[in-house]
């Protein structure tokens, strides 16, 4: 009896090693969700969408002349002011292509026009691009009578100067109501755009440049009888913006 005992004993305790310690516990399914991998193939297509559109449209695209420099107005536009740039083609704007080069050097800005600006069709016209009611004056500046670094497109007023000024009478006959309200501190004319400088004549000494003044019809007169008399000055002033 004993020993039968002392087998069993043993072999009870033989087997205890064996067991398992701890079992842990079975892992839930997985759940899927449809609907998460509806929406990620849902956004796949619209990100190959989108490219497809931005590729359609960057071949949907036109090369057109953009200004690097200011041109002033009555200028013709050189090759050197202009820079190409890529913009989305439209037929409703007329646009200035590489191709239309050689038309746009005959043609003049009718306003002043500044760098940056995409050139279109309605900028430009043929001739020297004087705009109605407007007309292009001549005046010879003695040094004194314009300020420095005076530049094409910039805005001035157009003081008279000299004996007439101080008189308040114009010289010549028929006298131009503008040109006598010159008598005090009152301008010519209040604002002006310069079209064109001149080169400064330097021979014998007398320094005078030409200006090209931009004025409206109605006092153009004013402005060349005073030039006629060399009694005329330029201020520069703020262009008018609005």
């Amino acid at each position: 009896m004993k020993v039968q005992e002392r087998g069993g004993a043993g072999t009870h305790r033989g087997a205890a090693p064996g067991q398992p310690v701890g079992e842990r516990l079975p892992a839930p399914p997985r759940e899927r969700k449809p609907a998460l991998a509806a929406l990620a193939v849902l956004l796949i297509l619209i990100g190959a969408l989108g490219a497809t559109v931005l590729v359609l449209r960057a071949g949907d695209r036109v090369e057109v002349y953009k200004l690097s420099e200011d041109v002033a107005a009555g200028h013709a536009v050189t090759k050197k002011q202009l820079t190409t740039v890529m913009v989305a083609a439209d037929d409703h704007v007329h646009y200035i292509t590489p191709g239309e080069l050689g038309a746009l050097s005959k043609l003049r800005a009718k306003s002043n026009l500044y760098a940056g600006s995409i050139l279109v069709g309605e900028m430009f016209a043929a001739g020297g691009g004087t705009e109605a009611g407007k007309a292009a004056v001549g005046v010879s500046l003695k040094e004194g009578q314009y300020p420095a670094n005076l530049k094409d497109g910039e805005t001035v007023a157009v003081y008279r100067v000299g004996t007439a000024a101080g008189s308040g009478k114009t010289s010549g006959s028929g006298g131009n109501a503008n040109s006598g309200s010159a008598g005090g501190s009152s301008p010519l004319i209040q604002r002006a755009v310069v079209s064109d400088v001149g080169t400064q004549d330097k021979s014998f000494g007398s320094g005078n440049l030409a200006v090209t003044l931009t004025v409206n019809t109605s006092e153009a007169a004013a402005v060349a009888q005073a030039a006629s008399a060399g009694e005329v000055a330029v201020v520069r002033v703020a262009p008018d913006n609005g």
